[in-house]
């Protein structure tokens, strides 16, 4: 059993410590850089909705904080100055804008998510909101409805 034992431990010895690093942080981040980041488990960031309070409601990224542009000045944001903060708006340029902001107000790891909401939404990030509710249409509770769209779909897979 000895044997077995001493194969194993210089098996492991043999082998790299590998310890996972979450991923980077850019001054300007795509959608896809923000994911993986939240998968990554422990996030420890912070991600500002710069748009207005209607669009914020309407819909945003989950567990985005509103944050208007005029209120970005100033110690009213409470926000350690070294914590990673992504910032999205309406337009890149306002995106852009907000981010210069707080970089000027000595944030130093602010992060510009590149297409913003739009482009959340295309990697199917999770989202919230007023508009991210589905309702459902009248014909759901149609029972007749259903039985005809679900004829439809049994067609469509017989003539694949």
């Amino acid at each position: 059993m000895g044997n077995l034992e001493d194969a194993i431990k210089s098996a492991k010895d043999a082998l790299p410590n590998i310890t996972p690093t979450p991923p980077g942080f850019k001054t300007e981040s795509s959608a896809h850089d923000l994911k993986s980041r939240l998968e990554w488990g422990e996030p420890a960031l912070t991600i500002l909705d710069v748009r207005d309070r209607e669009s914020f409601n309407a819909g945003h990224i989950m567990g985005a904080m509103p944050m208007p542009p005029d209120k970005l000045v100033g110690d009213t944001i409470p926000i350690a100055k070294e914590r990673d903060i992504y910032i999205y708006g309406a337009t890149e340029e306002e995106s852009t804008q907000a981010a210069t902001k707080l970089r000027e107000a000595g944030y130093t790891n602010v992060a510009v998510i590149k297409g913003g909401l739009e482009a959340w939404k295309e990697i199917a990030g999770s989202t919230e909101g007023t508009e991210e509710i589905a309702h459902p249409g009248s014909d759901a509770y149609n029972v007749v409805s259903r039985v005809a769209l679900h004829q439809d779909l049994e067609r469509k897979e017989d003539q694949q």
